[in-house]
Order: structure tokens, then C-alpha cells, then sequence
């Protein structure tokens, strides 16, 4: 029963974690970590396919490496993360403080992504697939 919730529980952060890549504050890598441990523990099929994917399992690779985004990436997400918040403090936010709060947690998402390291992902070497060994 523990291996199904670990699995069930790993699905949803997968789902999660491809949400994330598409909506600005909403985190991916975090939820594609957590998604790792849950199908360590649940099941050695889907740990494999998730570490072997070719978008998601380099991704944490990447991260687990120490190596940090590519440069494409982090320009991406800064662009959509600022011109989403923006539009909302435009269009749909009237208050001065919310618009102050968006501002202040688009600084703090700002810092910690350029406080990760940067690649260019033309000139490194994708650590290696995992499980087929």
C-alpha cells in the first residue's frame, strides 16, 4: 500500500512539475525533486523513466549536479515571470500593497534564479542515464 501512495503521490508532482515549467512563481524543479524521492521509494520503473526522460530527468539531473539552469531557460523565465506580473499589477490588481507584494515576490523568485549557476547547453556533456547500468 506504501509503494501505490509513493507512486500516486510521485504522478502528482510530475503533474505539478510540468505545470510549473509553463506558469510563472510556480516552481518545477521542486516538484520534479520531490517526484524523484517519491519514485525512489515506490517504484524503480518509473524513478527510471522519470531520470531518463529527456526534458524532465535532465533537468534534475542538472540540479542534483550542482550545474543550474541553461541561460535560455533562466532569460525565459524571467521575461514571463515580469511581464506576468506586471499585467496583473496593471490589469487586475488596484491596490498599492498587493501590487508591492507581487513586485517583492517576483524580486525574491528573481534573486534566487540568478543566484543558481548557468549553462550553456551546447557546451556540456548530459550526465549519464540512470537505472541502465
Amino acid at each position: 500500500m506504501k509503494k501505490k501512495i509513493y507512486i500516486f503521490l510521485g504522478t502528482l508532482f510530475v503533474v505539478l512539475g510540468i505545470i510549473g515549467m509553463f506558469v510563472p512563481l510556480m516552481p518545477s524543479t521542486v516538484f520534479l525533486l520531490l517526484a524523484a524521492a517519491c519514485y525512489a521509494r515506490g517504484s524503480q520503473r518509473f524513478y527510471d523513466w522519470l531520470m531518463n526522460h529527456p526534458t524532465l530527468g535532465s533537468t534534475i539531473r542538472h540540479y542534483r549536479g550542482g550545474l543550474g539552469l541553461p541561460l535560455r531557460q533562466k532569460l525565459l523565465t524571467m521575461l514571463l515571470l515580469w511581464a506576468t506580473i506586471g499585467a496583473s499589477g496593471y490589469f487586475f490588481v488596484h491596490k498599492d500593497w498587493v501590487r508591492i507584494l507581487l513586485v517583492v515576490i517576483a524580486s525574491g523568485v528573481s534573486l534566487h534564479l540568478l543566484s543558481l549557476k548557468t549553462y550553456h547547453e551546447k557546451r556540456i556533456e548530459s550526465p549519464g542515464l540512470v537505472g541502465s547500468e
